[in-house]
């Protein structure tokens, strides 16, 4: 029995010494940017502060709000706006600035909001998108954004 358990042991250390040899491999590789690609990314998506920007959150807000929650809820404004994150994953992942704001609600509460503005999640890809969670209203049972809407921040 025991020499089994030998052969597992040393089975698994090598296994976990060529992991990390192939790991430090891929972290001294060249990064190519996303604007270098054969299908490159502009990086060119508006910022956090954006008119354009803060309304379709506030217009797809309100549509989840109508839609499946069978509530009148809106956004009636944003204020303490801020950049949390640019690209936090590197330059070879497509472009993406994560914002966070307060919120005034329909209902006289201000709430924190978690944002992303990407680059390719618009309209089939054709331009720029953005991913929100209201804390304190990501009420879909399975917490699509967990809890306190971590999955919406880098």
């Amino acid at each position: 029995m025991r020499p089994l358990l030998r052969r597992l042991s040393v089975g698994l250390l090598l296994g976990l010494t060529v992991a990390g040899a192939a790991q430090a491999r891929s972290a001294r590789e060249d990064i190519e940017p996303a604007e270098e690609r054969v299908f490159p990314f502009d990086a060119q998506i508006p910022g956090c502060q954006d008119a354009d920007v803060l309304e379709k959150v506030a217009t797809n807000f309100a549509e989840k709000e109508a839609k499946f929650w069978n509530s009148s809820m809106t956004i009636v404004s944003f204020d303490t706006i801020e950049r949390t994150a640019w690209r936090p994953w590197g330059l070879d992942t497509y472009p993406r600035r994560f914002c966070s704001a307060v919120a005034t609600t329909s209902d006289g509460l201000r709430r924190k909001v978690d944002y992303s503005v990407r680059e390719s999640l618009g309209i089939i890809g054709s331009t720029w998108g953005v991913e929100f969670c209201v804390h304190g209203l990501d009420r879909d049972l399975s917490y699509a954004y967990a809890t306190a809407c971590r999955m919406a921040r880098p």
